[in-house]
């Protein structure tokens, strides 16, 4: 059994006796009543509650129940023809839903993963699927609903017959007390049966979110190319959080649009009792407002199309800025770039300010419609005929009828929005899962002859069906146990070959067959975000003996002796804390572990240094190495290897133009000889003479003597800490942090070296810190914050316009009371009393839905100022953070900043911010009225008051805290979302398919962890406080019930309608209060990175060096010293040189020996810790960053290109000419292959370049260092992924384009230096030896000894 798969099922068992859930286990009662979550209310309310103190999910809502239900119906709806008349074979990734169904060998070889292309039915509907997978249990609480709509009128009709009973005096007193429980009992029944149904329809809404993550991230694994340029990370991370997020709040007020026509209909009916058939004056009054609302709605939905697209857009660039920020820094675009996102945010902003404005609009219209109803209703009604006078009872049994209609009302808007949002998601979300996938017919398992591994017959393939092909006339044939080397120069098509082996291209035409597993070692290697160990063994059980053997062959061994957790170090987001060297061998270590048939390896060698690489050639790839008897195919540019190969392939322009044994591909004397004899330098040579290479005991010395040496650069405390942000800081290239050699370390066995990795393990090797969440009450200095970007003066006119609202509403209430109380003289009332009390009721009305528009507008430009405020200040100051920052941050934490907290900053605060406020001001109205009308009533609501806000301080802790937790659990499943989306080709090679998915569901399941008891903790609340409101009620038609000697009709119906207003309205602050105290937490987290320390100033004002800085180019450094981080020893010690102007520069040394430390020196990644740097006499720590990276250029190692076109890769900000962009193509090598390209400068890259070669986007790289044309020109590894034909162009480009400028470059491949005016050797971080390369070769000292490992000597 694999440890994975071990551990999902341990898992399993555990759930069940640790912390279950006691809901499962809870009897009728307390289920109704929700006093089952009462305990962990309490424990709230002592601590703070962290996830150890959380139950176990229920069955029903885990990943593993609710995920594959879901994708059958979902597979039922996009293509029945599967479903029908046979049992149908999985079309879509899934897992299963019996959780023990596990055996040893389902994650490592996936057969319960079958998949079956077809095509997708046109007009299949997602929301059929989901209503067939949810709509049963949700038709239970739509019932609910019903029963609680119809029980709201109860209180109204019992409210006429207590009126009646204070108005005649004969009836009987029990009847009285027997109205007041009743009125009691119905409120209190609507309140159980209310929350019963809210707890079902929140329940649906969670596993609603549940089934679209997992639909989401399955269909993520299967995205054909083309697919996946539509779709980019960002976008579907935004599916994954706003729009599942959208859908599942759909759910508690979906239910709404049946509901209020319903609740309308009946309250006018009702109405139609006590005032005849004048209400249908009101009721056309609210017909009218059906088309406004109609129209709003439509401009609505329409601006919230826009607002996703351009949502999209910004999370997009944003993906993309955070990938590339290294870039971003040493270009000095950070501001540049901070402007585009800007544009896209500030053209997000104007779209939301007319949604708001339109919103606001509507508010007004509902808010205001059930009082002009009322106002018309009584108009006609007293004016249709003199008898018709307005008492108490057709007075407020009519008000407190209009006041139940209030609420459909007012919900409807907010449900037609939520309704108009979510149909925007789902049809995203659909249009996402309908998206084209990986034909899995490309490749047949099974080749026609035996001992035949690989056969491509005819093969032409394409990334895209609509395009060009890349491959053309592919015939291939390989023999098992073969050793196949793939060469060619740039952009010829190797790594595309490869792709087309693992399926990853579309197939034109032509067949591909692959006998057995296969194991793939992508050209810029993919690590995960999790220990050393864990990224070898990729899920397979831990076999000590083999994986020894491996880390061993792949010249592992001397990194994990210097990390501080050995092979249990965490390995950062992307492998931060890993050089590119050690990354690729990791990606190594995980094939050969992985014990494949088959091996593809995209030039896994171009990254580790000479020595290092016949190493591993000799141990692991070559005729000797561990795949001795496994089938290899090697895309390789070195060519010291290829007389070991059995079989070469030369790609040109994407066709196979040679192929034979190394002896044949000579003996035919075309291009690929012609190559090689000019290419040698020897070599070759002297590989056939058999010269005796150095024993792998002695190149063992060698490692293991650098590695233990790089201790030295560790404090003793910092061993153990984040060791690797330093690394990844300087981009280190190769494979491990060196010093002066001092001694050589004794030889450890495996047992030792397990022991000692444990040992160091315990001590901590965390890189990547938890994200934390804070504890308590929400700080004051949040809201403060949140205030003073919505404008402290613009939040005292909301609150002031909503105290007018308020008190027109409580003055119109009072007036209507004094109406009903007026005397009628001879059974009517004077007109010119009539149209007083009607004209002065009008008048408070309108007051009323002026003051309103007025605050709604307010808010709308408030809120949005502070969404732009805060916003611009996170990104500024993020763009400002120093590398270390995102070396120790993960992606997705960043991410979620800018998603869902901007999210929540944009439109969910603002709406709990007008809600909490027209809350809490209308509570405070209705107690002054409830008071003042019957004054002994302040002896019940004063004691009901504490309870109410004893039970606030009760809940409010546990909610807090949940939604703290539950942020916290929602940035791993992005971050995991990421991870995967970079390593999509690797997790399909390996068919870890299913194991990513386990994952994607246990952190899905960690987050419905945190949120259930969050939703259950607010009917736990509402159903207490809804009960003290209940009592209130009672109490108050109690009171009128013993008073009904001294208390005027009018004056019982004024305080118990208010009453029956309290109990929601109580409750409703308390709710508004925690969301906002809940929600004001993304405030918080993006101030906490607006806190982040940042770099140095970008421009220094008084000290700018002149325009034409550097003129000459030179460079001086004197006694320079840096390190990585306080406490850590020196990186670079006592560094004194000088370049010479125009001098070109070679920067040579072994593994870690400083070299990348250097140029990230120069532009002042790192900052000094003594000495200075000094070009063209001015000290770089004097001036601006922005002055200094802009000034000088470097072509870093990892080439980064954004989506976009290939002119806004070249020149993003439009300084250049076509002439100029195509003269720096025709310079760069790229002229003839843009040329091709029918889009010319417009070709569209996908993201991060991924439908470029490594090589090509190298070659970019270097077109935008020949259109920025410094003085100083830095080279970092700049050609290890080009071919050695190439890497002779690019070196001739440098030398003619670059001749008046000082050139330093740092290389693997020593003959890229070879021609430097100088080479400098680095050893432990201090200079070793610099001078001219003739010099230092005769001298015989560290560079005579590397020079002749690489045969060049």
């Amino acid at each position: 059994m694999t440890k994975d798969s071990a551990v999902i099922i341990f898992s399993y068992f555990f759930d069940l006796w640790q912390n279950p859930c006691p809901e499962a286990s809870a009897s009728f009662l307390s289920r109704l009543t929700f006093w089952w979550f009462t305990s962990m209310v309490i424990q709230g309310y002592k601590r703070a509650l962290t996830t150890t103190d959380l139950w176990s999910l229920l069955d029903r809502d885990k990943a593993r129940t609710v995920v594959p239900k879901f994708l059958t119906e979902w597979d039922k709806e996009r293509n029945p023809k599967h479903t029908s008349g046979h049992k149908r074979k999985q079309r879509t990734l899934r897992v299963h839903t019996d959780s023990v169904r596990y055996t040893p060998g389902d994650w490592a070889d996936e057969p319960s993963v079958t998949l079956q292309t077809s095509e997708v039915r046109p007009n299949a509907s997602l929301l059929k699927a989901i209503l067939r997978t949810f709509g049963g249990v949700f038709l239970i609480g739509s019932l609910l609903k019903l029963v609680t709509d119809v029980l709201v009128f109860a209180s109204p009709e019992l409210l006429k017959q207590l009126i009646r009973y204070t108005e005649d005096k004969s009836i009987q007193r029990w009847q009285g007390y027997l109205y007041a429980f009743l009125i009691f009992a119905a409120a209190f029944l609507q309140s159980i049966l209310q929350h019963q149904h809210f707890h079902i329809t929140t329940t649906i809404g969670m596993q609603l979110r549940t089934a679209i993550i997992g639909a989401v991230y399955r269909k993520s694994l299967l995205l054909s190319n083309s697919a996946r340029r539509s779709a980019t990370t960002g976008e579907i991370i935004n599916l994954m959080s706003v729009d599942a997020q959208r859908c599942m709040d759909l759910c508690t007020f979906i239910n709404t649009l049946w509901a209020s026509p319903l609740q309308v209909v009946l309250a006018l009916y009702l109405l139609w009792q006590v005032l005849g058939p004048v209400v249908m004056a009101g009721f056309a009054v609210t017909i009218l407002l059906i088309p406004i609302n109609g129209v709003i709605a439509v401009k609505i939905r329409k601006f919230q199309a826009q607002q996703m697209a351009a949502k999209d857009a910004r999370i997009k660039l944003m993906n993309e800025v955070l990938n590339g920020i290294k870039v971003l820094k040493l270009y000095a675009w950070e501001t540049s770039f901070q402007d585009k996102v800007m544009d896209i945010r500030k053209q997000e902003l104007r779209i939301m300010l007319k949604a708001a404005v339109l919103g606001a609009f509507m508010t007004f219209v509902w808010t205001s419609a059930p009082f002009f109803v009322l106002l018309s209703t009584f108009a006609i009604y007293v004016n249709a005929d003199e008898s018709n006078i307005l008492d108490a009872e057709k007075a407020f049994v009519s008000l407190a009828l209009f006041n139940v209609l209030r609420m459909p009302l007012a919900m409807l808007p907010g449900a037609i929005s939520q309704v108009i949002q979510a149909s925007v998601s789902v049809k995203r979300i659909q249009s996402f899962l309908k998206s084209d996938e990986l034909d899995l017919s490309n490749v047949s398992s099974q080749t026609r002859e035996i001992g035949q591994a690989v056969l491509v017959e005819n093969g032409e393939f394409s990334w895209s069906k609509d395009e060009s092909p890349i491959l053309r006339n592919i015939n291939l044939k390989i023999k098992d146990e073969h050793l196949v080397a793939v060469v060619g120069q740039v952009g010829a098509g190797k790594s595309s070959m490869l792709s087309a082996l693992l399926g990853e291209m579309d197939k034109l035409q032509g067949s591909v067959a692959v006998k057995g597993s296969v194991a793939y070692v992508p050209q810029q290697a993919w690590i995960q975000n999790a220990t050393l160990r864990d990224n070898i063994t990729f899920g397979k059980a831990l076999e000590e003996d083999r994986y020894q053997t491996v880390i061993e062959a792949c010249a592992l061994v001397p990194d994990l002796d210097m990390l501080p957790g050995g092979d249990l170090t965490e390995i950062g987001e992307k492998g931060i804390n890993l050089s590119g060297g050690q990354k690729q061998r990791v990606s190594l270590a995980r094939a050969v572990y992985n014990d494949a048939d088959i091996y593809l390896l995209d030039d896994p060698l171009s990254a580790v240094d000479s020595h290092v690489g016949k190493h591993i050639f000799d141990k692991v790839l070559g005729p000797k190495g561990l795949l001795k008897n496994k089938t290899r195919v090697l895309v390789t540019h070195g060519i010291s290897f290829l007389p070991q190969v059995d079989h070469i392939v030369v790609l040109v322009d994407g066709e196979i133009t040679e192929a034979g044994s190394y002896e044949e591909l000579l003996s035919c004397n075309q291009a690929f000889a012609e190559f090689l004899r000019n290419y040698s330098n020897g070599a070759l040579d002297d590989e056939r003479k058999d010269i005796r290479d150095p024993s792998l005991s002695e190149q063992m010395a060698t490692l293991n003597e650098e590695a233990t040496s790089s201790i030295a650069m560790l404090s003793e405390a910092d061993q153990s800490q984040k060791l690797a942000e330093s690394i990844k800081m300087g981009s280190i290239s190769g494979d491990v942090i060196t010093h002066e050699p001092r001694s050589f370390p004794e030889e450890k066995t495996p047992d030792e070296r397990g022991k000692q990795t444990m040992a160091k393990a315990e001590d901590g090797d965390t890189l990547i810190e938890e994200e934390t969440s804070e504890t308590g009450t929400v700080q004051l200095a949040v809201f403060k914050a949140y205030i003073n970007a919505l404008s402290t003066v613009v939040f005292m006119f909301v609150i002031l316009f909503f105290v007018l609202f308020n008190l027109a509403s409580v003055l119109s209430n009072v007036w209507l009371s004094k109406w009903s109380n007026e005397t009628p003289i001879n059974g009517t009332q004077p007109a010119e009393v009539r149209d007083r009390y009607l004209g002065v009721y009008g008048a408070l009305g309108v007051a009323q839905g002026i003051m309103l528009l007025l605050a709604s507008f307010t808010l709308s430009f408030g809120v949005l100022r502070a969404a732009r405020s805060l916003y611009q200040h996170l990104l500024c100051n993020v763009l400002r953070a120093p590398m270390s920052f995102f070396d120790t941050t993960p992606m997705g934490r960043i991410l979620n900043r800018f998603s869902k907290d901007t999210h929540t900053i944009d439109d969910v605060i603002p709406n709990n911010l007008a809600a909490y406020l027209a809350a809490s001001i209308r509570i405070i109205a209705t107690l002054i009225i409830i008071t003042w009308s019957t004054p002994v009533f302040c002896a019940i609501v004063v004691p009901t008051i504490i309870v109410y806000f004893l039970v606030q301080r009760f809940y409010i802790a546990t909610s807090r805290q949940l939604k703290r937790l539950e942020s916290v659990t929602r940035s791993p499943i992005y971050s995991h979302f990421s991870e995967t989306i970079a390593g999509t080709s690797s997790i399909r090679a390996y068919r870890r398919s299913e194991r990513f998915i386990h994952h994607n569901e246990h952190l899905v399941d960690n987050n419905q962890l945190t949120y259930y008891p969050n939703i259950v903790s607010n009917r736990w609340m509402s159903l207490r406080l809804e009960f003290l409101g209940n009592l209130l009620v009672f109490f108050a038609a109690l009171f009128a019930v013993i008073g009904r000697d001294y208390i005027s009709s009018g004056i019982v119906g004024l305080s118990v309608s208010y009453a029956l207003l309290i109990t929601g309205a109580l409750t409703w602050l308390v709710h508004v209060t925690c969301d906002l105290e809940a929600n004001i937490v993304a405030v918080e987290r993006i101030t906490e990175y607006t806190r982040v320390k940042t770099e140095a100033t970008a421009i220094v004002e008084d000290n700018r060096p002149d325009k034409n800085w550097p003129a000459r180019g030179r460079v001086e450094m004197d006694d320079y010293c840096v390190r990585y981080r306080v406490g850590l020893d020196l990186a670079l010690r006592q560094i004194s040189c000088v370049f010479k102007a125009k001098e070109k520069i070679g920067i040579v040394g072994r593994t870690g020996a400083g070299k990348s430390s250097l140029t990230l020196s120069l532009f002042r990644i790192l900052e000094a810790a003594g000495g200075s740097i000094r070009i063209d006499d001015v000290d770089i720590s004097t001036i601006g960053l922005h002055d200094l990276r802009s000034r000088i250029t470097i072509i870093p190692q990892d080439p980064v290109l954004f989506a976009g076109t290939l002119r806004m890769n070249l020149d993003p900000f439009g300084q250049y000419s076509d002439e100029e962009l195509w003269d720096a193509l025709r310079h760069s090598h790229l002229h003839a292959f843009v040329s091709r390209l029918s889009k010319k400068l417009e070709y569209e890259c996908t993201e991060g370049g991924d439908n470029l070669s490594l090589g090509q986007r190298q070659l970019i790289c270097l077109a935008r260092a020949l259109l920025r044309k410094t003085k100083i020109l830095v080279l970092d590894e700049a050609t290890a992924a080009v071919d050695l034909e190439t890497d002779d162009l690019i070196q001739a480009t440098i030398r003619t384009e670059f001749a008046d400028c000082t050139v330093i470059t740092i290389a693997h491949r020593l003959n890229t230096i070879m021609d430097s005016t100088r080479i400098l050797v680095l050893d432990g971080g201090e200079i070793a030896e610099f001078d001219e390369p003739t010099q230092l070769l005769q001298a015989g000292g560290i560079f005579y000894k590397m020079a002749r490992d690489a045969g060049l000597a």
